[in-house]
């Protein structure tokens, strides 16, 4: 059988330091594949104008898997500012080409999961009632919808006749902003649509179903976001009744649960919400199993086959900079692992999971951020894992 062949995004920062590590875990575990370079990022927005060539999408098209490490983003203006000189004044608007990937190729599912490893020293502990330590064994899987709401790119400011008049026609508009001057206006639409919502719940729903969860938790807004959040919990509870009986739909505004989950977070499997507030969400949850150095990700089209698998954090340019890269390399190597079980290669990432989990749990190689160590260039010398040191003990587990 012809191996398979993988895209790998490098991107910016830290991104090519945490790829690279997460090549070496799944080699190692017996994974064989070719992989092609994909050009995206920052560099590329600096010198041709576009962090997201049409090069890039064609590859993935050809292929359909892509492993995608970090990207950088900035504000309109200081992107405008890092432009070649020979781009600048042409009109170009810098957007996020992972945004851009979600969009282009319908990667409207994003699947993030965050599960308590045993032995992390950042995992959440609470006190209980006879006031001891407890901590809770979380395993939550957050479903988001990946190219609608506030990340649709769909937005004015100082807006033109046409948008403005259109707007006008809104009472609330009208009464609330009509006499705001038309050049101090910077306005976002949240749009949601009748069939990406029920993709994403019907994902949501049918992996509660698959995997034993009794709930299915829509967390949103509708008191107060009456039509899109409205929408999707009408929808939620319709598709509930119809189709999956057996499961609990809950509902939780974005505000409370963002308290709830550090009060009880055992109690959420199955999360699911429009693209902003599952953002903000699956974070908080991160937060409750070590950080973003354990937060991974899928996003992917069932249609097409296409699939991206990337870790959540950022890109980390200061970090970037040091001679030895200190940052945690498992939420990559778990990202890898969602790719696997993407194209059934379950055995595989069963295998990486418990190295993972074996090398957590034996204490003994930690990154600085599991040491609870301030990210700096010393945090190697002083008893901190680097990327590397942290890949390698996965390997050697396996």
């Amino acid at each position: 059988m012809a191996k398979r062949t993988i895209v790998k995004l490098p991107g910016d920062g830290i991104g090519r330091n945490v790829l690279e590590a997460a090549i070496r875990v799944l080699e190692a575990a017996g994974f064989e594949a070719d992989y092609v370079e994909g050009d995206i990022g920052w560099e590329f927005w600096k010198k041709e104008g576009n962090p997201l060539p049409e090069r890039t999408t064609d590859l993935i098209e050809k292929h359909k898997i892509a492993l995608f490490g970090a990207i950088t983003s900035k504000p309109k203006d200081e992107a405008t500012e890092e432009l070649a000189p020979e781009l600048q004044n042409k009109g170009l608007v810098y957007s996020s080409p992972i945004v851009g990937l979600r969009q282009h190729f319908g990667l409207d599912i994003c699947q993030r999961p965050c599960r308590t490893y045993k032995g992390n020293p950042l995992n959440f502990i609470r006190r209980g009632a006879d006031g001891k330590i407890e901590e809770p064994q979380i395993n939550t899987v957050i479903f988001r919808q990946n190219t609608e709401g506030l990340y649709g790119g769909v937005e004015w400011s100082n807006p033109d006749d046409q948008v403005y008049n259109a707007l006008m026609t809104h009472p609330k508009f009208k009464k609330n902003f009509g006499k705001t001057p038309r050049e101090e206006l910077a306005i976002s639409t949240r749009i949601f649509t009748k069939k990406a919502t029920e993709r994403i719940l019907r994902a949501a729903f049918e992996y509660a179903k698959e995997f034993g969860f009794e709930s299915v938790t829509v967390c949103e807004k509708p008191n107060v976001i009456r039509e899109t959040s409205g929408m999707m919990y009408k929808m939620a509870l319709e598709m509930q009744k119809k189709d999956y009986p057996d499961i609990w739909v809950k509902n939780t505004n974005i505000d409370a649960q963002m308290m709830w989950m550090t009060k009880n977070p055992e109690d959420y499997g199955v999360l699911v919400a429009g693209n902003m507030f599952v953002d903000i969400a699956s974070d908080g949850f991160a937060g409750l199993i070590g950080g973003l150095g354990f937060a991974c990700s899928a996003q992917f089209n069932p249609d097409s086959g296409i699939g991206v698998f990337e870790p959540t954090h950022g890109s980390a340019p200061k970090y970037a900079e040091y001679n030895t890269s200190i940052v945690n390399s498992i939420a990559m190597i778990e990202s890898a692992c969602m790719m696997l079980d993407y194209i059934k290669e379950y055995d595989t990432a069963k295998k990486i999971r418990k190295a993972i989990a074996t090398v957590i749990e034996e204490g003994k190689v930690r990154t600085y951020d599991m040491l609870k160590m301030r990210g700096k260039p010393d945090v190697v010398e002083k008893g901190a894992a680097s990327t590397d040191q942290m890949a390698d003990e996965i390997i050697a587990k396996l």
